[in-house]
């Protein structure tokens, strides 16, 4: 990851994210070295919808599993309908069962 710019190392670790798996801005920016860059980590998603080859930005939620990060798609339930495609069942904009769904970074 060496000589990329901060986006494209959040892009990278995103990528990695399994199937019906989900991650947190907080962990993507621990696991990056700079634990106080999880709004960075935020802003990254809210513009990973240009990048190539794509980014499962859906697929990363705030600290408690919520949905915050929804208004960076292109409808407002774009966020939810794709983690449901994928067998993960949502419920008032929160991930169910999000620390058993949980994908740790440090853990690739």
């Amino acid at each position: 990851m060496a000589g990329t710019n901060f986006y494209e190392k959040v892009y990278e670790v995103v990528r990695q994210v399994p199937y019906r798996r989900v991650t947190s801005y907080g962990a993507i920016a621990e696991f990056l070295g700079s634990r106080s860059s999880a709004r960075v980590v935020g802003y990254a998603m809210g513009h990973a919808g240009s990048a190539m080859p794509p980014v499962p930005a859906h697929r990363v939620l705030n600290a408690a599993g919520m949905l915050s990060g929804k208004q960076a798609f292109a409808s407002p339930t774009l966020m939810q309908e794709l983690l449901e495609s994928e067998g993960i069942q949502i419920e008032n904009d929160q991930v169910k069962d999000f620390r058993k769904l949980f994908w740790d970074p440090r853990n690739m």
